[in-house]
């Protein structure tokens, strides 16, 4: 399946996530990995510290309150390959449920178990800009209740000064009042407008953007809480792959006088 792109580059919703090629591929469903999509130049993922997060204004899969499990990531590719019975192809995951389930978003909004249909799509590069893979993902209530809950596009960036320039060029195109928000190490711009809020966020050398329509949120939180919330537990997911490749050796230099 094709999917339109625009040449604004990768923005908060796919209306405006830029031209690079190739058509993305769209996986219905969860659970189902993309092989061999990632355009060139991609970086074999290295491992990162074993991260755990504390947090907060969870509810359980049936939508009664309760904690979530505290995610913990793999700290080498190896270890999470066991996990999953697969390796990604590249920085970030294969697939939408490796960043947030369906399941575990519709504990956070109360929904019954089974009630959430992920989408996961695998972009195509953007040399123009850096960016080196994209992850696009759709979260939707199923059976009577059908409508958008979250929208999550996750960028892979050759370095930090193209993710935070890109994450600035996402941010200001966004119609809206716009904030800082505080993510830890992570930089946020909240945007909130009547039909829907987005957080845009640069982590590194990758960029997020969560958008959450109106009036979707967890029990009685506003959209920016809500949406930091949902931040993050996606962020470690990330962070958990997105170690930059290794610095080449140096170059060999002539032989020493005998």
């Amino acid at each position: 399946m094709k999917v339109v792109r625009t040449a604004w580059g990768e923005t908060a919703r796919s209306r405006r996530i830029d031209a690079s090629g190739a058509g993305d591929t769209v996986i219905r469903g969860s659970g189902i990995l993309a092989r061999g999509m990632r355009g060139g130049g991609i970086w074999s993922r290295l491992g990162a510290g074993a991260a755990v997060l504390a947090l907060t204004s969870c509810g359980s899969a049936a939508g009664e309150p309760g904690a979530l499990p505290v995610p913990t990531f793999a700290s080498t590719p190896t270890a999470a390959a066991s996990v999953t019975g697969v390796a990604d192809q590249g920085r970030l995951p294969d697939d939408c449920v490796r960043l947030l389930g369906g399941n575990d978003l519709g504990a956070l909004f109360g929904l019954p178990l089974d009630s959430v249909s992920v989408r996961t799509t695998i972009g195509t590069p953007a040399p123009a800009v850096g960016r080196t893979e994209r992850l696009s993902c759709s979260y939707t209530r199923t059976g009577a209740a059908k409508g958008d809950l979250l929208d999550v596009n996750v960028s892979a960036y050759t370095d930090v000064d193209a993710a935070t320039k890109q994450w600035r060029t996402n941010a200001a195109v966004e119609d809206g009042p716009h904030r800082d928000v505080a993510l830890g190490n992570a930089k946020g711009v909240l945007v909130e407008r009547p039909t829907d809020a987005v957080l845009l966020v640069a982590n590194g050398a990758e960029t997020l953007t969560f958008v959450l329509p109106q009036p979707v949120r967890i029990r009685d939180l506003s959209a920016a809480d809500t949406l930091v919330d949902v931040a993050l537990r996606v962020l470690p997911a990330v962070a958990a792959g997105a170690a930059p490749p290794a610095a080449p050796p140096p170059a060999a230099g002539p032989p020493a006088a005998g």
